[in-house]
């Protein structure tokens, strides 16, 4: 259709805006089609999308779909669940194909007699949401998503061969990636991002867009909405976008650090100008909650086989539990700035995870530390790298799991994650990672064929 109005008008800021206003910009931007998004257990991103004809019935939150095709949903017998948007993430996407113009409405998930379903990965951050807001706290957080961009084979095939050869900050003509991440960030800004800058990672082909931090909702969303946008317009360029966490042997994984803190009101409550590190004894409790629960909560925001590929010494990711106001061999780093911008920063989580219950899971675990008022252990200024043994144990350095398996049987037995997910995302989220592990271990590889093939 010719003589739409332009995405860029559209206003940027919808957070009041009720189902006549949107039905009003529906037409007035001269949309196609609606897309109802949500995710699943895994983090996967999934939609049902409708017409015209169905915009009120869909901004009505009454559009089902069979929950029992959705990995971690429902049974068969019970596979009926609705789509209840929130108005507030609505935006017209970037790019118009030539099956017409497309906006999307993030939603929650709702079983048929209109209740919270259990197992909407959206629906249980809020839960911990509530909790911490009950406790007079807000989380905001921001999250550093890195991904790499590979290049197609003629037939459209992914390859490993990386997009290019570049390295931190690089610039064109040896980082390839810088037009491709510039049409990103423009796209990031017309879907409301606040965009506050991009540039290439440490490895060939690996990229990052760093955006605003937000409140822990907003965040999770953003995640969401950032890893749709890069994929896709990657895809129309010729190229895959992966958030894989280790692809390529021997060069750096993908990270997802998460920077986090509690506000009451518009204070800091991790900020505490009278103390050594003015860090307040909340910031503190809040640390070592992360720390306690790490081993618990890796196989949440570590989810794949392919994420302990990552989490190894050498590659700047963490593998000791410990804590450090500067050092980046510890898993909590403590960055410089004070005041409204004190922060701690999770340097475990990698971008394969499911950005809600990451989220859920990390905040439950702060919250948990400073519930129980837990004494935080001294911080690690030395590289741990290099530590021996014995200074390890001085310092109670723990590290994290190995792999999946040994990280689901830590997550069975830490009771504060498991309740911040909830029986069923637990038992779902389970039964899914074990069958992972298992189909992985009956998987004869290309490496054990060289190794074994002719000497054994």
């Amino acid at each position: 259709m010719t003589n739409r109005p332009p995405v860029d008008a559209l206003p940027r800021h919808l957070t009041g805006a009720g189902k006549a206003e949107i039905l009003k910009l529906l037409a007035e931007f001269q949309v196609d089609f609606l897309r109802l998004q949500f995710t699943d257990i895994l983090g996967i991103n999934k939609n049902v999308e409708v017409p015209r004809s169905q915009y009120a019935k869909a901004l009505d939150g009454e559009i089902m779909f069979d929950g029992s095709s959705i990995e971690g949903f429902v049974r068969i017998e019970e596979s009926d669940m609705l789509l209840v948007p929130d108005l507030a993430t609505f935006r017209i996407l970037p790019m118009d194909d030539e099956g017409g113009r497309v906006a999307r409405l993030l939603c929650d998930i709702y079983t048929p007699e209109h209740q919270p379903f259990a197992g909407c990965p959206r629906l249980t951050l809020k839960r911990q949401i509530a909790r911490a807001e009950a406790m007079g706290f807000q989380m905001m957080a921001g999250c550093e998503v890195e991904f790499f961009l590979f290049e197609k084979d003629p037939q459209g095939n992914p390859t490993l061969t990386t997009h290019d050869a570049g390295s931190y900050f690089d610039l064109t003509p040896v980082d390839k990636g810088e037009e491709l991440r510039r049409l990103i960030v423009k796209d990031l800004e017309l879907m409301g991002f606040e965009v506050e800058a991009a540039h290439h990672e440490v490895a060939p082909g690996q990229h990052k867009v760093d955006f605003r931090y937000a409140d822990a909702l907003t965040t999770a969303d953003n995640i969401a909405t950032f890893r749709f946008v890069v994929r896709s317009l990657a895809n129309r360029h010729g190229f895959l976008a992966s958030f894989m966490p280790k692809p390529i042997m021997g060069q750096a994984g993908s990270g997802m650090h998460t920077h986090q803190s509690l506000f009451r009101g518009r204070d800091n409550a991790f900020y505490d100008p009278k103390t050594e590190h003015q860090l307040s004894a909340t910031a503190l409790s809040y640390v070592e909650g992360l720390l306690q629960h790490a081993r618990g909560f890796c196989a949440i925001t570590n989810p794949l086989i392919n994420s302990y590929k990552r989490l190894v010494p050498g590659y700047e990711a963490p593998v000791n539990v410990a804590w450090s106001m500067r050092n980046r061999s510890p898993l909590v780093r403590i960055p410089e700035r004070r005041e409204e911008g004190t922060r701690c920063e999770l340097r475990m989580p990698d971008p394969s995870a499911n950005p809600y219950l990451s989220l859920t899971v990390q905040l439950a675990a702060g919250l948990d530390g400073v519930e129980q008022k837990l004494e935080c252990r001294e911080p690690v200024n030395r590289n741990i790298f290099r530590m021996s043994y014995r200074d390890r144990r001085k310092y109670q350095i723990d590290e994290l799991p190995r792999d999946l398996h040994e990280a689901l049987d830590r997550f069975e037995k830490d009771d504060v994650v498991k309740a911040a997910l909830g029986e069923h995302l637990t038992e779902r989220f389970l039964e899914a990672k074990r069958e992972e592990v298992e189909a992985f271990n009956r998987e004869v590889t290309e490496w054990e064929r060289k190794s074994y093939l002719g000497r054994y």
